[in-house]
């Protein structure tokens, strides 16, 4: 099997590895982080990623508009939200943007795999 790789967007640094660290024990490969929106698609459009796991709120440009933005380098792309419960209003604006699936604040290790693995 073939080891995806998987850029973590989240502007909370804890997020990031603790998401780093579940994935790479369940071998993903994390090739890179970012820290808003901005950044996640620069980093998009150099590391080419397989998955991107990406954060809703976000200072600066937001996990929506950066989907939208990866999305339009790569139609194929896919993108994971990640957002706290009680954003179902934002999880539908990021499906219709084009996101793959979406993964629920506090994440338990199981789902976020399982989703991954769906990809």
């Amino acid at each position: 099997m073939l080891t995806k790789s998987v850029l973590v967007v989240d502007d909370a640094m804890f997020m990031r590895l603790s998401l780093k660290i579940m994935l790479e024990k369940n071998g993903f490969q994390v090739i890179g982080e970012a820290e808003n929106g901005g950044v996640a698609v620069e980093k998009f459009k150099t590391l080419h990623p397989d998955i991107v796991t990406m954060d809703v709120t976000m200072p600066e440009v937001d996990g929506i508009e950066a989907l939208r933005q990866i999305k339009a380098i790569d139609s194929k792309a896919k993108v994971v939200m990640v957002s706290a419960m009680g954003q179902e209003g934002v999880i539908k604006q990021a499906v219709m943007a084009g996101a793959k699936n979406f993964i629920l604040k506090p994440f338990k290790e199981e789902s976020v795999i399982k989703v991954l693995n769906s990809l």
